[in-house]
């Protein structure tokens, strides 16, 4: 009996250490899965998949567990130009942190686009608290007047005019960047945008650059009795940006 017993449990440990020889290895069938290059959600790209170190000025994929992200996305973002302008717009409402989800580590690397009826850069803060916080995450400000429109690829070409225009916080801005001032409001042909159905007036707007290419952020139209709007220019360097907004943005310094 007891042999027979012993027999038994030899030939079941023998199935036992064949099933896991011939298993595959848990970090190798999640390597495979991570590097197919199968089309994202039946999309094909121009270019193949690439893995990427995250950039030093993209806070909001810090401190989610890894260092390295992955392109074309899972929200069909192709540059790191591109998934910084997207990620940025998160930013102020990342610093708000008003529930734990949106706090690290638990922060996805990129939230997905908000359901809007507008243009995100159209959305507008009412206090001076959240204009600050727009400005923190901005590289320039600038109240400026605007010549035309266009429509280019998706996008809407802001085309500053010729003068009227100052510089409240310049950062990486360049006597060629403002000579002409050219904003690029990214993916804005198709949604509206109240703040520029008419173009007269004066504009506060925000930014950054991003290879090269002035990105907008934020627009407002110029109101010289909205007391939150003066409030939050005229404090803009002494409002404690939150540690989401490193100065390696580009932007100038507090003085």
């Amino acid at each position: 009996m007891r042999a027979a017993a012993g027999v038994a449990r030899a030939a079941a440990l023998a199935l036992l250490l064949g099933a896991l020889q011939r298993a595959p290895a848990r970090g190798e069938e999640y390597d495979y899965y991570g590097w197919q290059t199968e089309p994202l959600h039946g999309r094909s790209y121009s270019k193949p998949p690439q893995c990427l170190d995250i950039p030093a000025d993209l806070p909001l994929c810090h401190t989610v567990g890894y260092k390295r992200m992955r392109l074309p996305n899972l929200l069909e973002h192709e540059s790191l130009a591109e998934v910084k302008q997207q990620a940025s717009s998160w930013l102020p409402l990342l610093a708000k942190r008003c529930h734990s989800d949106t706090q690290p580590p638990s922060t996805p690397p990129l939230l997905p686009s908000p359901v809007t009826k507008i243009c995100a850069q159209c959305e507008m803060e009412h206090s001076a608290d959240g204009l600050m916080e727009q400005m923190c995450s901005s590289d320039f400000v600038v109240k400026m007047r605007i010549k035309e429109i266009k429509v280019e690829n998706g996008d809407r070409k802001l085309i500053g005019a010729q003068k009227k225009k100052k510089l409240l916080k310049p950062g990486p801005l360049k006597r060629k960047d403002t000579k002409r001032l050219v904003l690029h409001m990214k993916n804005g042909a198709g949604c509206p945008c109240p703040q520029l159905d008419s173009l007269a007036g004066s504009f506060l707007v925000m930014g950054r650059k991003v290879d090269g290419q002035l990105l907008l952020m934020a627009v407002y139209r110029w109101d010289k009795k909205n007391k939150e709007m003066k409030f939050a220019v005229k404090f803009m360097f002494s409002y404690p940006c939150s540690l989401y907004y490193p100065f390696f943005y580009g932007a100038a310094e507090p003085h």
